[in-house]
């Protein structure tokens, strides 16, 4: 069995208000038709169809304030709610606590604990490692908790190889502003079948598709109704190689901001949990918040159930 995990940054259930949700705007034919025709809002609720079920997530975690991307990103990866345990949502960037929680035990980790092999399908041009490199820029969770397990940080030559992806699936980005004129420009559909042959070889594949908290951010509509017409053709793209009888798609967020534009900041909505393909219903009924996405995963890889542990908020194991 192999898990594809599509980490959408930002994504939340919002309202059908076509004066604030772009999710409101657009037709996305292929992730309506995984959902019986339903949208992505709050309205809908939870949905189970044949191939397909979608959970409304809690992102809040019963701690006060936003929810904010480094401790809801550090949840979905861990299974435990560091922003307890710090006593508040934090981000965007992961403090030395959290760090070192990741450095102790992440998804990436248990599943290489268990024999599997895990695998971060992000690239990331020269100008990404010089400026971490000087300190112009910090690490987001999920590359971190990656290159924390041993997992390299890939980059041009694989992205010119096909094995791994920009964040706008196609490489034109890194061709017309970037000055990588070797790379290949892919469609978003030819982008989402390569990924799920990837995926196939592996038994975790992760991809952090983070622009959607930016658009969000900037309350761009516009800007929102392409970008999310360009995610469904993606899907599209996975969906028709994907193998719903032996490999399970996984479709999460870590807190909202997308699905609001009438404001600058995340959302309290609950993000979508959204299970394609093996046993999807299992996941799903395992699923209420952040925290039980990496255990619901890690148990039906057929593995001891993820349980992690933290001494305490101040004292992470080393």
């Amino acid at each position: 069995m192999s898990v594809l995990f599509l980490f959408l940054d930002g994504v939340g259930l919002g309202h059908d208000d076509p004066a604030t949700n772009p999710f409101s705007r657009v037709a996305l034919p292929h992730l309506r038709d995984l959902l019986g025709g339903r949208g992505l809002f709050l309205e809908t609720g939870a949905v189970h169809e044949e191939k397909a079920t979608l959970i409304p997530t809690d992102a809040t975690l019963g701690v006060e304030g936003l929810p904010q991307s480094a401790t809801g990103q550090a949840a979905l990866l861990t299974g435990v709610n560091v922003a307890e345990r710090l006593g508040h949502h934090a981000g965007p960037w992961p403090a030395e606590t959290l760090r070192a929680w990741l450095r102790a035990d992440n998804l990436f980790l248990r599943v290489i604990k268990r024999g599997g092999t895990p695998y971060f399908a992000n690239a990331y041009p020269r100008q990404y490692f010089e400026a971490l490199g000087s300190g112009r820029r910090r690490m987001s969770v999920i590359p971190y908790a990656a290159q924390a397990s041993g997992l390299e940080l890939l980059g041009h030559e694989a992205l010119r190889a096909g094995t791994a992806f920009s964040v706008d699936f196609t490489g034109q980005a890194w061709r017309e502003q970037l000055g990588y004129a070797d790379v290949p420009v892919l469609s978003p559909a030819q982008a989402g079948t390569q990924m799920a042959r990837l995926a196939q070889r592996y038994t975790l594949t992760l991809y952090d598709f983070w622009i959607p908290d930016y658009i969000g951010h900037d309350r761009k509509m516009d800007e929102a109704t392409r970008l999310l017409e360009s995610f469904d053709q993606f899907l599209g793209g996975i969906l028709r190689v994907w193998e719903d009888e032996r490999d399970l798609l996984v479709i999460t967020s870590d807190h909202g901001n997308i699905e609001d534009l009438s404001c600058k900041t995340h959302t309290y909505n609950p993000v979508p949990a959204i299970l394609v393909g093996a046993g999807h219903r299992q996941v799903a009924a395992k699923i209420h918040d952040l925290t039980d996405i990496a255990p619901a995963l890690i148990e039906t890889l057929g593995t001891v159930h993820f349980n992690l542990t933290l001494r305490s908020s101040t004292s992470p194991r080393s």
